[in-house]
């Protein structure tokens, strides 16, 4: 007989379950984080591991970079290493914060992105607002001694704005007037961080508008024709002298370093005994003589690998370079499983911008590129590089969100 406030019941041996103890029970934060269709569940925590290994390894590296310079000046010797450690978690925050939103949101953000990047880089350029750094105007102080880089983040705008143009364009393949948009968008970035003067970003900045033209679909007969104006603005530019001498030394010097080895080609030279000295194993963190000394400048932004091959050796770069060559690859594959032009654009041109920018970073390193001032992503110094590069990540996890072609 079954009453009111009986918990179960018995048939022939079998007690029944109380009411209820099929429902379903509060899952715990962590369980409801990686549910099936949670955003955690669908990230590629490969990149995600792969970027925090890079920026592990860039702290530890400022840190060795600075320190000397640190103890001799009598100030605290962590000093940079705890800004960079710093920017690196509140990069991975922002890292996730773009994580979480989807294409649309990424797509409605555009506008504010590029409108407010435009407006940093011109705000760098008012004497009282941007600082002068080495003969380029390119930062802005901020309370508490801290800088920020617009021309970074003009990268980041770039993707969008470019990206955005193409997948708004009107039939099967973009067109001209879908390709002159897209210019007109990139333009301004390039001509404001070009006056700063910041060549090195508006590099990537060239390169990554350029392969997204081409992976947009552009039929062949505009990619030529643009291809034959960039030829003659080129040659327009070495003919009326429009760079400054000291920027075409710098383009040139690498080729003979040798030749100039007290002025243009100083640097190129004493990274390569940097790096060359370090032998398969390098000389050990703390213990590098050449970075001790100081002989390379900027060692701790632009020629940070410098440091990694006296210090970490052959097998340090190396890491690197792989560390960096798995996360270009996850962008590709983000880009070739996305069934959308909007999310393959993104991921390729946050491909190419790493891609670019690392080969030139290393290059000028061991003497194949020029010098151009660009940092090696999530490693070298400096807190707008780090959020940049971090924000990009954040996209390229967006992306990976959508439904794949493959799915």
């Amino acid at each position: 007989m079954l009453g009111r406030s009986s918990p179960s019941y018995t048939v022939r041996g079998y007690s029944a379950p109380r009411a209820g103890a099929f429902a379903g029970r509060p899952r715990s934060l962590l369980a409801r984080a990686f549910a099936r269709n949670s955003v955690l569940r669908q990230m590629d925590w490969v990149l995600v591991v792969v970027v925090c290994g890079l920026s592990a390894i860039g702290v530890v590296l400022v840190w060795s970079a600075t320190q000397p310079s640190l103890l001799a000046a009598g100030q605290d010797p962590r000093t940079y290493m705890k800004k960079q450690l710093l920017w690196a978690v509140i990069g991975l925050l922002l890292m996730f914060a773009v994580s979480f939103a989807d294409s649309r949101r990424l797509r409605s953000w555009t506008p504010v992105a590029y409108g407010l990047t435009l407006l940093a880089l011109v705000a760098v350029l008012v004497p009282h607002i941007g600082s002068d750094i080495n003969g380029a105007r390119a930062w802005i102080n901020l309370p508490g001694g801290f800088q920020i880089e617009p021309s970074e983040f003009a990268k980041v705008a770039l993707v969008l704005v470019v990206a955005s143009v193409f997948s708004h364009a009107h039939g099967a393949r973009p067109g001209l007037r879908s390709v002159l948009l897209a210019l007109a968008a990139a333009a301004p970035l390039m001509a404001l961080v070009v006056i700063e003067p910041a060549l090195g970003v508006a590099l990537v900045l060239v390169a990554v508008t350029a392969t997204m033209i081409v992976l947009s679909g552009t039929r062949l007969r505009i990619i030529a024709g643009l291809l034959a104006i960039v030829g003659a603005v080129v040659a327009l530019a070495g003919g009326t002298h429009l760079l400054k001498s000291y920027q075409l030394t710098r383009f040139t010097s690498f080729l003979h370093p040798s030749a100039d080895l007290a002025g243009a080609g100083y640097n190129a030279a004493q990274a390569k005994i940097a790096v060359g000295s370090g032998g398969m194993f390098g000389t050990g963190l703390f213990h590098g003589q050449i970075v001790a000394g100081n002989y390379v400048p900027s060692q701790q932004t632009d020629f940070i690998f410098t440091v990694a091959g006296e210090e970490l050796g052959f097998v340090g770069t190396i890491t690197i370079v792989v560390l960096l060559f798995i996360v270009i690859l996850r962008a590709l594959r983000i880009a070739a499983r996305t069934d959308d032009l909007f999310g393959v654009l993104i991921a390729s041109g946050v491909a190419i911008w790493f891609a670019f920018q690392s080969f030139v970073n290393i290059g000028m390193t061991i003497g194949i590129m020029p010098i151009t001032g660009l940092p090696l992503p999530f490693v070298s110094y400096g807190g707008s590089a780090v959020f940049a590069d971090m924000i990009a990540i954040g996209m390229l996890q967006s992306v990976r969100r959508h439904h794949s072609v493959f799915d």
